[in-house]
């Protein structure tokens, strides 16, 4: 207890009596740290790309369930197939409108929906238009009830989405462990300006304190960008 007050004390009298240079310049590593924007490479623009192109495939595989419950709420009240879709595109919110307006059309005019549904598959989470294509195409060459098509559709498709959130639930604890392990130096910089070794004055004032310093940061920061990515590769693999 005493060894822990006396730590306490010193922490706090160094706070006291104002930042030092080295502290001044320690926090402006943390400051430039702490913007993605001013050091393009803590966070490449592969994770970036990934990031955004696994917001957009998870939004779409939301709007293809949707759909397909829409669907088949829409097939029980007695509409055709071309009216249910026209109505339960009209009930989304996908992340393209767009790309779903040329289905409707065709949909109205009695054409091809299944090739039009092909067409409009987006290049990431559209494995759900996908297979509505084909349970249309299934539908319409056997004469099965594509509303029980689309019901089996719509809850395979809520399996493997609820799959998917029980990896993501899995893969943040591996995240949350590699953000504490590398604000852990941080924390040891602290400690060792505690107990009175000026690890600033060793890291700033001289050669070999700054190569330490770079070599460390390095270190760190490419274990955190390596986590952070293995675990996007895994969320981006999930079936």
């Amino acid at each position: 207890m005493l060894s822990v007050a006396v730590v306490l004390g010193v922490v706090a009298a160094v706070v006291w009596s104002g930042p030092s240079g080295e502290v001044v310049r320690l926090r402006a590593l943390l400051r430039a740290a702490d913007a993605p924007k001013q050091w393009s490479w803590a966070r490449p623009a592969k994770v970036v790309q990934w990031s955004d192109r696994g917001r957009r495939a998870a939004a779409w595989r939301r709007a293809s369930i949707e759909l397909c419950q829409g669907l088949v709420a829409e097939l029980s009240t007695g509409r055709t197939p071309g009216e249910a879709l026209a109505r339960a595109v009209s009930y989304l919110d996908p992340p393209d409108p767009g790309v779903l307006r040329p289905v409707v059309a065709i949909a109205r005019d009695g054409g091809d929906v299944a090739a039009a549904l092909d067409r409009a598959v987006p290049d990431h989470g559209g494995e759900g238009l996908l297979r509505l294509a084909a349970c249309w195409r299934v539908s319409l060459t056997v004469g099965g009830g594509l509303a029980a098509l689309i019901d089996r559709l719509g809850a395979s498709l809520r399996e493997a989405e609820g799959h998917r959130s029980e990896v993501a639930a899995q893969l943040a604890g591996p995240r949350s462990t590699a953000r504490l392990l590398a604000g852990l130096p941080a924390l040891g910089l602290l400690l060792a300006a505690g107990l009175g070794l000026h690890p600033l004055s060793f890291l700033f004032g001289g050669p070999a304190g700054f190569a330490c310093l770079v070599a460390g940061v390095a270190l760190d920061v490419t274990g955190l960008w390596w986590t952070t990515w293995l675990a996007a590769r895994a969320q981006q693999t999930a079936v």
